[in-house]
């Protein structure tokens, strides 16, 4: 995210993540408020997936099972990565912190796919 107030929100969570794992009733309100930052820098990609993170999060009390990181073996396939589910979270958070890098934004629509795959 181009916002310095938007990368601070997000070290913030992701600190708060990691000292007391993932509580939806403080979670949601400060995802709601990077969507606004999200908003504000007119990154659709940015914005839905925070939409559908916090949407993802109530709806299943905290969790984030969510497979969108995948491993390729030498054969060209591909086997979901077994990640906990805060793990996961701030993985997909610091993705958002740098959302213009090429490589940051196909993981960050592997993760919109997901997400809209599981609540839709």
């Amino acid at each position: 995210m181009k916002i310095a107030a938007a990368n601070n929100l997000i070290d913030t969570i992701v600190a708060e993540i990691e000292k007391n794992g993932i509580n939806v009733e403080s979670l949601v309100p400060q995802l709601q408020q990077l969507r606004e930052h999200a908003l504000a820098e007119a990154d659709p990609l940015v914005t839905k997936v925070l939409r559908l993170t916090y949407e993802y999060l109530e709806e299943n009390d905290g969790a984030f099972d969510i497979q969108a990181q995948y491993e390729e073996d030498e054969e060209g396939g591909e086997y979901p990565l077994e990640i906990e589910d805060q793990e996961n979270l701030v993985y997909l958070l610091n993705l958002l912190k740098a959302a213009d890098n090429k490589i940051n934004r196909e993981e960050i629509k592997d993760y919109r796919t997901a997400l809209k795959e599981e609540l839709y």
